[in-house]
Order: C-alpha cells, then structure tokens, then sequence
C-alpha cells in the first residue's frame, strides 16, 4: 500500500517553533520503519496496509497530542489486490527524478 497524508493542524505549531504540530505527525512516520519521502505539501509512505492505516491514524493524532486546537488530515490510499502487483513510490517517480 501507498499512503500519502496530509496534516493540516491549527495552528501548526508554537510561536518558538513554528510547524511543531506538523513536525510531530512527521516523526510518527519516520518512527514506523516504513519507507516514506516528506516533501512540501505531504508525506508520502509506503508498507504492508495493516501497518500503513495504523500510521495514518497515529499521524493524524500525533498533531493534536503535539498541542494543536485542531487538525483536518487528508490521505490518499492506494493499494492493488494483486500485492505483486503493488506499484512502489520508486516505479511511480523514478522516472522524473533528476
């Protein structure tokens, strides 16, 4: 399964820090052992799908645990039946990669 999520928490950090929230949902990821790519607007993460939707859901917590008032988190799923037949991040971006 591929996952990408985004967080959007409100606010999105601390005067002192100012993407904490953000930042916080971001290290739930880099925690997991999943393979995944942080870039401007998302992360993007990729595994086994009973681990992929506990990571999302720990993502989407991990901005309010952080201290955010609030959090809208929009994720998009992709998953084939056939798991030999799962595209990777690499085989669908590989190729504009420079």
């Amino acid at each position: 399964m591929i996952v990408e999520i985004e967080c959007l928490p409100t606010p999105p950090g601390t005067p002192d820090e100012p993407y904490r929230h953000v930042e916080a949902a971001i290290a739930v990821v880099e925690r997991s052992g999943l393979h995944y790519e942080v870039d401007a607007l998302g992360t993007t993460f990729e595994g086994d799908p009973t681990i992929c939707w506990e990571v999302a859901r720990r993502v989407h917590e991990a901005c309010l645990q952080a201290g955010a008032r609030s959090v809208v988190t929009i994720a998009k799923f992709a998953q084939h039946a056939d798991p030999a037949t799962q595209p990777t991040i690499a085989s669908l971006t590989g190729k504009f990669r420079g």
